[in-house]
This record gives C-alpha cells, sequence and structure tokens, in this order.
C-alpha cells in the first residue's frame, strides 16, 4: 500500500501550539468521515518559528482529504520497521 504524509505549516511564535491544535481537527475529520489513516502528529521545524501537523493516508484516499482540508503539501511515507 502507498502511503502519503498530507503536510499543514505553521510558522508563528506559537506555530507549535497551532500545530497541536491542528492536529485535533485533522483527527475530527477522519472520524467524521470515515476516512482511515495511519498517523497523524505534528513536528517542530524550526523552535517558536515553524511546526507542521501531518496525517499519513492512503494514496486512495489522498485526493478526499487534499481537497476537503487543503494541506500545502505531501511526500510519500515509508512505515518504519
Amino acid at each position: 500500500m502507498q502511503l502519503l504524509k498530507l503536510i499543514w505549516d505553521f510558522r508563528s511564535p506559537t506555530a507549535l501550539e497551532t500545530a497541536k491544535h491542528y492536529e485535533i481537527h485533522l483527527k475530527e475529520f477522519m472520524a467524521i468521515d470515515k476516512v482511515p489513516y495511519v498517523k497523524s502528529g505534528y513536528e517542530v521545524i524550526i523552535p517558536d518559528e515553524h511546526a507542521i501537523a501531518f496525517i499519513v493516508v492512503a494514496k486512495e484516499h489522498m485526493i478526499q482529504v487534499r481537497d476537503a482540508l487543503k494541506p500545502q503539501r505531501g511526500e510519500y511515507y515509508k512505515e518504519e520497521a
């Protein structure tokens, strides 16, 4: 199964808090629309400047999530062993 990591970027002094909050909304969307996902989360890129929220979905669900939630970017994702 091919997986994609859809990414939302946040840039501000409160980027981490915003990314954490956005992840909650990502999970809510996935539950309401019954879209399966592999993983969600947030990461700090540059402390106090840049953070991301992300969701990992199968390629077959990418268009549905992309069109509804408009991520800034995406990349192929490989599950950790």
